[in-house]
């Protein structure tokens, strides 16, 4: 019975102290908070990432930037080579998605990965 009384007693006392404030209150708690949350939206993949880099590089520019950048980005980060047939996929399909036509998009066929970029654009017929 003793140890409840002292934890309880302990506890009260910690919870009427002048710096035991409201959790929105404290700047330590929403900092904290905040780096939290910024977390879960940085969570996700390197690919993922890389892909989005990529799709807005090639709509801002051309699949030719888009697919330098993705060799680019194959030699400084191998970890993510296996990933490369996917990415360049999805830059094929970007492209006639912008492009509308498959044989304009083809025309930005690289050999990079393979032929995945030209797999790509083929896919979209």
């Amino acid at each position: 019975m003793l140890p409840v009384v002292l934890v309880m007693s302990g506890t009260l006392a910690v919870a009427r102290v002048p710096w035991a404030a409201a959790p929105s209150d404290s700047p330590l708690l929403t900092a904290s908070a905040e780096k939290s949350s910024s977390r879960q939206g940085a969570s996700r993949e390197p690919q993922d990432v890389l892909r989005d880099r990529l799709v807005t590089e090639l709509q801002e520019k051309d699949p030719g930037a888009a697919l330098t950048s993705l060799q680019q980005a194959m030699q400084r980060h191998p970890s993510l080579t296996e990933h490369c047939t996917s990415l360049a996929k999805a830059l094929g399909r970007a492209a006639v998605k912008k492009y509308g036509a498959v044989h304009r998009a083809q025309a930005f066929s690289r050999p990079v990965c393979d032929t995945s970029f030209a797999t790509g654009v083929a896919q979209m017929r």
